[in-house]
């Protein structure tokens, strides 16, 4: 779990909560954790491994405690960065808005919680569990790459859930061909995977024979 955290000298803790499965962490996710600390003046970027993420029941994803420890692994190097093991922590399926109220429990005063997620997932928040609590007490990073239609973004925002324009703040990221998919998939046909994640990652994944064929 993630303990006190020190904020501004003016008592403030701008925190982002970053979740996904992992699986592995690969270098857009660090790229993009980075430049959201940056622009946003973010005290820490939590990262948040999944436990059993509600909108994947049918997918195989690796064991919990192989994904936080890949990511501990590939952020210890960064002291803004924080891996909180609380959705892997849960023995049923964690939704993002239990998440954000833990986080916004946690320290004291509230801080002020950003999180960080792809545009496309923005979009469908009108179907997320407890959305409009989601939206009072968190702001929303919308992570895009280059030539991605912001037009499109906000007439989409418009229809679907207007009150969130003032929440929502893109963040465009250099298109970077990587994805955890296409990692698992050069592993199971003994690619090399060097520079698409940190090397520590690298060599855990080596070691733990991750997402080979087992036969």
């Amino acid at each position: 779990m993630v303990s006190h955290l020190p904020g501004h000298r003016n008592g403030s803790l701008n925190i982002g909560l970053m979740g996904g499965t992992f699986d592995p962490i690969h270098m857009g996710h660090l790229v993009t954790a980075e430049e959201a600390r940056q622009q946003f003046d973010l005290n820490y970027v939590i990262f948040v491994p999944a436990g059993i993420p509600p909108h994947k029941n049918n997918v195989t994803i690796s064991l919990p405690e192989h994904r936080y420890l890949m990511t501990t692994l590939a952020v210890m190097s960064n002291p803004a960065f924080v891996v909180s093991r609380f959705e892997i922590a849960q023995n049923e399926h964690t939704y993002t808005i239990d998440t954000v109220r833990h986080f916004a429990k946690s320290q004291n005063p509230e801080p002020n919680i950003y999180f960080i997620t792809g545009a496309d997932a923005i979009l469908e928040i009108f179907t997320w569990k407890d959305y409009e609590e989601l939206l009072r007490l968190s702001t929303f990073i919308a992570v895009t790459r280059p030539g991605y239609s912001l037009e499109l973004f906000y007439e989409t925002l418009e229809r679907n859930c207007p009150q969130m324009k003032q929440k929502v703040h893109l963040l465009e990221i250099p298109a970077l061909a990587v994805s955890s998919t296409f990692i698992r998939e050069r592993v199971t046909l003994g690619k090399t995977i060097k520079y698409l994640t940190p090397e520590p990652v690298e060599q855990y994944i080596k070691k733990m024979e991750l997402y080979r064929v087992k036969g």
